[in-house]
């Protein structure tokens, strides 16, 4: 395999770009930033060169959320987003909250539901047309957007700030070494570079690791969101209607619980979010979102009906507890690479709209002061003084609580958002990353999951081909391993091979060699790059680096 730097030497250098500010990410927090600098600017009479790169083959694609849209931040942006086409078409009409028994669901009381569990005046939506309508706005503006470019590798200057990124390399093949179509990656250099990946940032991981951003904060905390989109009979559509549950079919000490939306045109998007930091090595989050669906009080809305797509991703869970310093030499996190998720809403798109805006608002000043490559000490400042830290705060117990059990949990959260509204004067932490939780298989039972049928429960292969991911067959895999030896020796040992449960595409599994000894097979192609690998790997041997451009999931209307 040649290394970046030997194709450097033989194929270099690489051409380069200039920017004011380079945007590392399409989804909201990115597109934001970008439209509110180009906001600025015009009402200033400045000129700002703003260019966003996003890894899917076009804006959106690999946009993944729930989502019930709470539209105050986008109000802040684009006051007449009605009026330009945003596509937020369905008005939460209600809200239930059930827990389940294997064969009930209780209703929580209306007047019992906390505050966060209320959507009045938040809209039902696809994230990934919503952000599609994003980066037509932000192109109208003069963005420059280069979808299909995944920022592959931080640049720096002399003094350590961040210069930009280089884009990958393109027509590198499965040994590691330049194909026929073989093309250098591009450098954007900017004065500022916004890092807005989403959760567990390829870059945002190396950034906080290299300035130590997390000094003195809670590790961070995960889940993995699973997501279906469905096509259901028009007598049990009901625009609006929001429903979450807690409880079955995960065992009460595990953090987790569904979504349940009625979009328009008789579509439904229904997932199930699983907390990382769960101990049983044979849990499977994939299956679990499928035995849900079984329940008698959640199959009945889709008896008949027809799905039509499937998507992962993971969710970055800590809150205030974990959110990073959010600014170093050169640049920023935005969004859910830094941890902007109101968990007790399960919400997020709000969140990474506000920060973009109030990273892209302190960068607009540091450029008129003709200042670049210092620490945008005024978007930290700024957040201080939000609303977004405001909502943050009245969450930040939330999953703490929720971690220590259900019932537990429940009490807890009655306390914390009920009782005291969220002001309790107390803070909850988060005492472990979530690769530390899982323990040794010898102390489970396997869990038996159900077949699936291919009506309501189905497989992760068929699941996988209605994403409509797809990876270069000819390149190297973007899985990759520190030590190719730990998956036999340590996680097939120990653990019984999580990696083969915890990935919700059929990733990873454990396969005989001739001699009959076990070896871990990477299909790298079903990668929808949700990085619950990189995250919950015991041993933190799993590195997700970015694939060559344009692969992975084309999700449309998830």
């Amino acid at each position: 395999m040649t290394s970046s730097q030997d194709l450097l030497e033989q194929y270099g250098p690489r051409e380069s770009m200039e920017y004011d500010v380079v945007v590392v990410g399409g989804g909201p927090a990115g597109l934001s930033a970008a439209i509110r600098l180009k906001q600025l600017a015009a009402q200033s009479g400045k000129e700002v060169s703003v260019c966003v790169l996003e890894k899917g083959s076009e804006v959106g694609a690999h946009i993944l959320s729930g989502a019930v849209m709470d539209p105050r931040a986008l109000t802040e942006l684009i006051p007449d987003w009605k009026e330009q086409g945003a596509p937020l078409n369905t008005p939460v009409t209600e809200d239930r909250f059930l827990f389940l028994s294997a064969s009930k669901a209780y209703k929580t009381p209306s007047w019992l539901l906390p505050a966060c569990f209320q959507n009045h005046g938040n809209y039902v939506i696809s994230l990934s047309n919503v952000t599609r309508w994003l980066g037509q706005q932000a192109e109208a503006l003069g963005v420059e957007i280069f979808a299909g470019f995944p920022a592959a590798e931080i640049l720096f200057n002399g003094d350590g700030s961040v210069k930009g990124v280089a884009t990958g390399n393109m027509g590198i093949n499965k040994e590691g070494e330049p194909g026929p179509e073989f093309q250098l990656g591009m450098e954007l250099h900017a004065k500022y570079t916004f890092f807005a990946e989403g959760a567990r940032g390829h870059l945002g991981k190396q950034l906080i690791s290299k300035y130590k951003l997390d000094a003195g904060r809670d590790p961070q905390t995960y889940a993995i969101g699973i997501k279906e989109l469905w096509e259901i009979k028009p007598e049990m559509h009901q625009p609006g209607l929001v429903v979450h549950t807690a409880g079955w079919p995960l065992e009460n000490d595990t953090y987790g619980g569904s979504f349940l939306y009625h979009l328009e045109n008789n579509q439904v998007a229904v997932g199930y979010v699983v907390g990382l930091a769960y101990q049983n090595p044979y849990l499977s989050p994939f299956e679990e979102f499928q035995r849900y669906k079984t329940h008698p009080e959640i199959r009945k809305f889709f008896e008949g009906g027809k799905r039509i797509s499937y998507g992962a991703r993971a969710i970055t869970a800590g809150g205030m507890q974990s959110l990073p310093k959010l600014v170093f030499p050169g640049g920023a996190l935005i969004g859910c690479d830094a941890g902007f998720l109101n968990a007790s809403r399960i919400k997020g798109s709000h969140a990474a709209i506000k920060s973009g805006m109030l990273a892209a608002e302190a960068a607009f000043n540091a450029l008129n002061e003709e200042r670049q490559g210092d620490e945008l000490a005024a978007y930290p400042a700024a957040f201080e003084q939000s609303w977004l830290k405001e909502e943050l705060h009245k969450a930040r117990n939330f999953k703490p609580s929720m971690s220590r059990g259900l019932v537990t949990g429940t009490l807890l959260v009655g306390i914390d958002q009920v009782l005291f509204g969220g002001k309790a004067p107390w803070t909850m932490r988060h005492a472990h990353a979530d690769h530390e939780c899982l323990k040794p298989a010898a102390n489970y039972a396997p869990i038996a999951y159900p077949k699936p049928d291919g009506k309501l429960t189905f497989d992760r292969l068929s699941s996988v081909f209605i994403s409509n991911t797809n990876h270069g067959e000819d390149q190297p895999a973007h899985l990759t391993l520190k030590d190719k030896n730990v998956p036999v020796q340590i996680n097939l040992a120990q653990y019984a091979g999580p990696e083969s449960r915890y990935c919700p595409a059929g990733v990873y599994e454990f396969v005989k060699n001739e001699d009959n000894s076990d070896r871990l097979q990477i299909n790298a192609q079903n990668c929808v790059h949700c990085k619950t690998c990189d995250i919950k790997d015991p041993t933190q041997n799993i590195v997700w680096v970015t694939p060559e451009g344009g692969g992975g999931p084309n999700y449309s209307g998830m």
